[in-house]
């Protein structure tokens, strides 16, 4: 930096009695100069505003204004957080656009992160739209032109060798949930690469939302490797690594760089969640991590769970057992074989039978058409327990009439595949059809809740992954289940953290979906409902996560010990509050 001379400085006060003079040559240095970005440590006045862990905005009380020096720099009025809430609520419901809303959310949670979570809490089933699918989506494809402000981690290629120094700039360091992204397979939406961020982001708030975790335990990653999408590499305002995506070992090497630097930098007990990854990755991840960290997939594992826990609830209405059913999927995904490979194990558990012999009640539909044994050499491997003995079938329809399946379950990421015909054909053969349109957004569901209960004349029981509007067929009001993650992750991610957990298994994800199950109220199956209200999610998010707690004291995977007597008590006192907090 320039010497700055004694008298320059003497000469050019900024300010009129006692103003502060430019002592680090700010105002005077050159545009290609360095300057120090020099803060105070205090967290006072405008510095305290600015924080949005404990900016409160017109909220501070006249005694925190003066102790703290905000006198001045608000008006003088003091709102409470509750009117705050509603008037932020007010302004959000002004906006016609879904994307504007969650742009003004993303800017609250920024600005004032108490009363961003306290929105999230008491609006949920308004707002989860917004922060999480369908939304979300749309503001993924569109992250480089709304991004302002950064959220959360990016480790790209350029970080390879340090990546541990990556993560040590977190200002953070009691981190418990990492939601970590590549950005490849994002929702339906396929590679957004950089701009998958708001994934992470968006899971992490409901994490804390709906299960109580706290904001600065939780950090969102994007690993950005590259991409191969030609309109982001095209693209002037798009924010990643303009390359085309790293692959082979070069890709396996920066994983496993990053996996053994967050152990090492948070420790064994850090939930690391593996969110939107393309198949091939996924399932290799998942595999290769499952028995050194604490690792999930919400994907395969989440959605399983989820769905696995709306086909228990169900049975309740049918009056059958989970065997007594033949099973079909439209999509061979992670979500697909996930889910497929969870109901197997439940199965197997409850009758007594090998888990080989439950796959055979479980057919699947890829790409390419049924996946049966004269395929096998030519599937992937998590395709293939699920070639079973039968003539190929090329189309939908056709595998629908010869497997004649009571539950129809659509994972293909490709809207509106379950046809009129295909619908038709799954009333005609049971009297209450089970279908589940899974795939988001709500674009790409394989059918719409108006198009499942018309086609069936009011017999279906449906449910999708993105929320459906209630349907009036002939006098008849019915209620869409939404089979949404949000009711498994956040429970689930407290129940391992509370207990300490150093592993994840399935029969952890068992007990979160019988947990679920049982959260279904009389009133909720006379909507035709197979999933209990989102209004009650951090009651749910408790129950679920002593459940998951349960079962990890039981597998002696818990490092929290002894174990609590109470564990939904546990759960409970556990959780995040958003209510503002005096300060002296």
């Amino acid at each position: 930096m320039a010497q700055i001379s004694e008298d320059y400085v003497s000469e050019n006060r900024s300010g009129v009695g006692g103003g502060i003079s430019d002592v680090y040559g700010e105002d005077i240095a050159t545009l290609d100069q360095l300057v120090t970005p020099w803060v105070t440590s205090v967290a006072s006045g405008s510095t305290l505003m600015r924080d949005p862990r404990y900016n409160k905005g017109l909220a501070f009380t006249d005694k925190e204004r003066d102790a703290h020096y905000l006198t001045g720099l608000l008006p003088p009025v003091i709102l409470s957080q509750d009117v705050q809430e509603k008037k932020m609520m007010h302004n959000l419901r002004q906006y016609t656009v879904p994307l504007h809303r969650y742009v003004a959310l993303m800017d609250l949670q920024e600005r004032n992160e108490r009363l961003f979570y306290k929105l999230l809490i008491d609006n949920v089933e308004e707002l989860l739209p917004v922060v999480y699918t369908p939304t979300v989506g749309e503001a993924c494809q569109k992250y480089g032109s709304i991004f302002r402000r950064p959220q959360g981690l990016y480790i790209s290629l350029k970080e390879k060798g340090k990546i541990l120094e990556v993560l040590k700039n977190w200002p953070q360091r009691g981190i418990q949930v990492i939601v970590v992204t590549d950005g490849e397979r994002i929702l339906g939406l396929g590679d957004l690469g950089c701009q998958g961020m708001g994934i992470p982001v968006g899971k992490l708030s409901l994490y804390t939302a709906l299960g109580g975790i706290r904001p600065s335990a939780c950090l969102p990653i994007t690993i950005d490797v590259g991409t191969n999408n030609e309109k982001l590499l095209n693209d002037e305002f798009y924010i990643g690594l303009k390359q085309k995506r790293a692959t082979g070992e070069e890709y396996a090497e920066f994983l496993h760089e990053f996996m053994c630097a967050v152990k090492q930098n948070y420790g064994e007990k850090v939930l690391v969640q593996f969110e939107d990854f393309a198949n091939h990755h996924a399932f290799e991840l998942l595999s290769k991590y499952c028995s050194s960290h604490l690792v999930f997939n919400d994907d395969i594992q989440g959605t399983a769970s989820v769905v696995l826990a709306g086909l228990i609830a169900a049975q309740k209405v049918l009056g059958k057992s989970l065997a007594d059913h033949t099973f079909l999927f439209l999509g061979a995904g992670e979500a697909g074989t996930g889910i497929a490979e969870l109901i197997a194990l439940k199965i197997s558990k409850e009758t007594g039978t090998s888990i080989d012999e439950t796959r055979k009640k479980i057919w699947l539909v890829d790409s390419k058409g049924l996946i049966v044994s004269s395929r096998k050499e030519s599937l992937q491997h998590f395709k293939q327990p699920w070639a079973h003995d039968h003539e190929p079938v090329k189309e939908l329809l056709g595998a629908v009439n010869a497997i004649k399946p009571t539950v129809l379950i659509g994972t293909s990421g490709v809207g509106k595949t379950f046809t009129k015909e295909v619908v038709e054909a799954m009333a005609t053969f049971n009297e209450t059809p089970l279908i589940l349109a899974l795939s988001n957004p709500t674009s790409q569901a394989e059918c719409t809740a108006e198009q499942a209960y018309t086609w069936t004349k009011g017999r279906a029981i449906f449910a999708s992954g993105s929320p459906f509007a209630p349907v009036e067929y002939e006098g008849k009001t019915f209620f869409p289940g939404q089979a949404n993650n949000c009711y498994i992750f956040p429970g689930l991610g407290l129940g391992l953290i509370m207990s300490g957990a150093i592993r994840v298994r399935d029969d952890m994800l068992l007990a979160a979906s019988e947990a679920l199950a049982s959260q279904v109220t009389d009133e909720n199956f006379a909507d035709g409902l197979i999933y209990p209200p989102f209004t009650n999610i951090r009651k749910i998010s408790a129950n679920i996560a002593a459940c998951v707690g349960a079962k990890t004291y039981e597998l002696g995977l818990a490092s929290n010990l002894p174990r609590p007597k109470d564990l939904v008590k546990m759960a409970e006192s556990c959780m995040y509050s958003p209510v503002y907090r005096n300060f002296r």
